[in-house]
């Protein structure tokens, strides 16, 4: 098994660094976000290849990712056309200076690639297993997944149609989805990995890689993701007021003023 992840991290490697020269090209670190979700297919496809055998178990999770990572590459290389490069990369940037190349390639595109790499690890144990009965965590770990990939999926929508409305200009979100989460596509994309390792458990110490859902969910509740956003918007005072009565990430009803 660890000559199947030393090849997948070759693979992984050699993906992002295509991308940072992508990026030197363009000179915009954040094709580092599109680059994302397709990096979860070249490891399912990778890991597919590798494997002795393919088994069904494998063909859907595979599927499932390239679903995923498909719909994640086209929504944010969609929200980057015709913008300039995102703030939190051109930040960077600037305060990188003239050591600007060798930071972003190792703490941009290297360092998502591992990663990427460690959340991969049910993927790759799924697609690696050995052709064995479908058992009910299987059916429990699919339909989690698609809860979270819908969740993901249709707050993504209703968030894009809100910004393109002119009358919505500096207005915040607090409709559809967003009315019960303050990041419902957060929420989507954490429930899918959850989603993928239930299935996982199914296969030959699967459980062990429950190091990939518990990264991208501390990722995203500690690091990345939700701090990140929530920083960008301290000085607004309806985000502090939406922020009074609505959940941070799980879905609830909105609490009363």
């Amino acid at each position: 098994m660890l000559i199947v992840f030393f090849i997948i991290l070759c693979t992984v490697i050699a993906y992002m660094t295509v991308w940072f020269i992508v990026s030197l090209l363009k000179q915009r670190n954040d094709v580092a976000d599109v680059a994302w979700g397709p990096g979860f297919i070249v490891v399912a496809i990778t890991s597919s290849v590798i494997a002795t055998e393919l088994t069904l178990r494998a063909l859907i999770v595979t599927a499932m990712v390239l679903v995923w990572g498909t719909r994640l590459a086209v929504h944010i290389a969609s929200r980057h056309a015709g913008k300039p490069e995102d703030e939190r990369y051109a930040a960077w940037r600037r305060e990188w200076g003239s050591m600007v190349t060798i930071r972003s390639f190792l703490q941009v595109f290297m360092l998502q690639g591992t990663l990427l790499t460690i959340i991969s690890i049910p993927i790759v144990m799924i697609n690696t297993a050995p052709s064995l009965p479908f058992t009910p965590l299987d059916i429990i770990g699919i339909c989690v997944w698609l809860a979270g990939f819908t969740f993901e999926a249709v707050s993504d929508r209703q968030l894009k149609q809100f910004v393109k409305n002119p009358t919505n200009r500096g207005k915040i979100m607090t409709g559809g989805l967003w009315r019960f989460s303050r990041h419902p596509n957060y929420f989507g994309e954490v429930t899918l990995w959850w989603g993928i390792y239930i299935i996982a458990l199914s296969v030959p110490n699967g459980w062990l890689s429950v190091i990939g859902p518990l990264t991208i969910t501390f990722l995203i509740l500690k690091v990345s993701g939700i701090p990140m956003l929530e920083e960008g918007f301290r000085d607004n005072p309806d985000f502090q007021q939406y922020k009074e009565r609505t959940s941070i990430f799980i879905p609830l009803p909105p609490r009363k003023e």
